[in-house]
């Protein structure tokens, strides 16, 4: 009897950790196929107007809840439960409910958010060729000068 009370035990002591190791915590958030996301830091987005708070990050979604945290790799599947310690620090640093129902900075829908980006970047484009053009403008001032310095005065020879 000694001999079966031996491995009983262990597989009594043993079973826990077991059917631990088996719990998968899952939810279902309901994103639309094709979310629209709105960038809030480089490589963190959110999920625009959402009623949760749902980022996408380093390729993965991520939902933050009250018991936690989930992640999915496309936004139609089922978020698994993801341990604290696992957490990039990009996102877990994000203050807590700032991003539901998010519309990007200053409320303004991303749209408007997305044309003044694009424009800036035009206006930013618009100085860097204007810098190009005066500087090419100065070389060939200075090529005039150096001419009419050595009395060429246009002439080729």
């Amino acid at each position: 009897m000694s001999r079966l009370s031996l491995p009983l035990a262990a597989l009594i002591c043993l079973a826990p950790a077991a059917a631990q190791a088996g719990v998968d915590v899952r939810i279902d958030i309901g994103l639309p196929l094709a979310p629209r996301l709105v960038v809030v830091e480089p490589g963190v987005q959110v999920v625009e107007g959402f009623q949760d708070e749902v980022f996408f990050y380093g390729g993965w979604y991520w939902c933050r809840r009250s018991d936690g945290w989930y992640r999915a790799r496309r936004p139609r599947d089922r978020f698994a439960f993801i341990p604290p310690r696992r957490v990039p620090r990009s996102l877990f640093r994000q203050p807590e409910g700032r991003y539901r129902n998010w519309h990007g900075p200053q409320g303004r829908p991303a749209e408007v958010h997305q044309r003044n980006e694009m424009r800036r970047e035009e206006r930013r484009d618009m100085r860097q060729e204007n810098r190009h053009d005066n500087r090419q403008d100065r070389r060939e001032d200075r090529r005039e000068d150096r001419r009419e310095d050595r009395g060429d005065h246009g002439q080729k020879h």
